[in-house]
This record gives C-alpha cells, structure tokens and sequence, in this order.
C-alpha cells in the first residue's frame, strides 16, 4: 500500500513521523512539494518517504491520499485534481464539510473526515474520524486511538476542542515562565511543569468513566488548589474558555 499527502505542514510531518514509528505496512509514503524545505526533511529522515513532482502525481502513486492543507487552498486545488473511484482519501481540512468535500472531489472515492493531533508522532492521542470506516479506524488505532462518529453535526464538537491546543500549550508557557522569573532554571521550570501536567492527564483519563468534576470537589476546601481554581471561576476564567469554544463553532 502507498500512503500520499498533499500538503507537507506540521499535522501532515507529525502524522508521517507517527507511521513511520508504527507497525503500519505500506511499501512508501509520496509527499507533494509545496514545502520544499520540509519535504526535503521528510525524505531525509525517512527512508520510505519521496517526493512526487505535483499533486495529481501523489493521487496517481497512492492507494490511500491524506489531505493536508489549509481549507482554503484545498478548496482551489481539489477540483483540479483527478483522484479515482473507491480510492480512500482522508481530511485534514478543519472547516471543509463532508458534504462539500464530495463535491469538489466528484468521483466515487470513500472520503472520510479526520482529527489527527500533534501527539500522533508519539503514536498518542484520539483520532476522530467521520464517517465511521473500519479500514480508516484500523488505520489510525495503530498511531492513536480511533474516536468514531456517526453524525457529522456532532463530529463539529471535536473539531472544536481541537482549537484548544495551544490554549493548553499557552498554559505551561505561563506557569513554566512563573518559576523561572522565581529564579528557577528554565530545564526545570519546563520540566516540572510538563510532567506535573503529563501526570494529572493520564489520571483524568483512568477516571474518565466518571464524572471529571470528581477530580475538582476532592480538593481540600481552604487548600491551596481549592482556592486557585475559585479564583479563577470568580475572574470569568472559564466562561472566557467558553466563550471562545462558541466562537471556534460558530466559525466551524
């Protein structure tokens, strides 16, 4: 099988990475070179990995075609491409329904919807994918874990909790820089921050069969993480969060 991507941004090199650390079989991974520099460090560091010399040659090399650009260009380029009937072609694009999807792709090929995230080169992380497609979920489960949707109004959601990444990111950017300015040095900061972070999601997720706001009422009443997060409730902190999961929908 010959897996190729149309796009060579940062989603798509993450889910090349993650592929090339799975047990995935396929014989080689065509690349389009719109990012020439990343293109050339992808084939560098990966031996299965070639560079086609436009789009349409990665659609003709490959059996599966994973889209990874932005909406806007894919909304431009897509309907001057010429992909093949049950040929399996995979999305990327945040804003481009499937619906819309079908139509500037207009052959017969089995499109589907996906959410990888950066964590997919860790072989880590869901995948939420619509419509449900075993093949696709097989696919992904090696690289990830495979969240399947049947209702693409509801897959939205996802999409939408996606855009909080760099939010969190941001997150450990402050309280890392915190210590730092306290005269901690910056490995340790770092270190400390992302690890206490790292722990505190992997414990969520073993208690993620019961309600989350378990894991906020069992703090001490009067402790120090009883008062952080009241006085970040009291600030409008989390109403501004959703706040902005309604602006990223509504754009969605």
């Amino acid at each position: 099988m010959n897996l190729g991507f149309i796009g060579t941004g940062n989603i798509v090199s993450d889910v090349i990475t993650g592929i090339s650390k799975s047990k995935i079989k396929y014989k080689k991974i065509i690349i389009s070179p719109r990012n020439k520099k990343k293109a050339l460090y992808l084939k560098k560091y990966f031996k299965k990995v070639i560079i086609a010399k436009d789009n349409q040659d990665v659609i003709d090399m490959s059996n599966w075609v994973f889209l990874g650009v932005l909406p806007k260009v894919g909304e431009a380029i897509l309907p001057k491409l010429r992909f093949r009937n049950k040929q399996i072609v995979v999305s990327f694009m945040s804003t481009t329904n499937y619906k819309r999807l079908k139509k500037l792709i207009k052959t017969k090929s089995i499109i589907i919807r996906a959410i990888p995230m950066p964590p997919i080169r860790l072989c880590k992380g869901p995948v939420a994918i619509f419509p449900p497609n075993k093949k696709v979920k097989s696919f992904f489960d090696k690289i990830g874990t495979t969240i399947q949707i049947k209702n693409e109004k509801l897959s939205k959601n996802f999409w939408v909790i996606s855009g909080t990444m760099a939010s969190f990111y941001e997150l450990l950017n402050i309280l890392s820089k915190w210590l730092i300015r306290k005269k901690t040095n910056k490995l340790d900061s770092q270190r400390y921050v992302t690890l206490l972070y790292s722990a505190l999601a992997e414990l969520a997720l073993a208690n993620s069969s019961k309600p989350l706001k378990n894991l906020v009422n069992e703090q001490t009443p009067g402790g120090l993480n009883w008062q952080g997060v009241n006085e970040l409730r009291n600030s409008g902190y989390y109403r501004l969060l959703e706040k902005s999961l309604k602006k990223i929908y509504k754009r969605l």
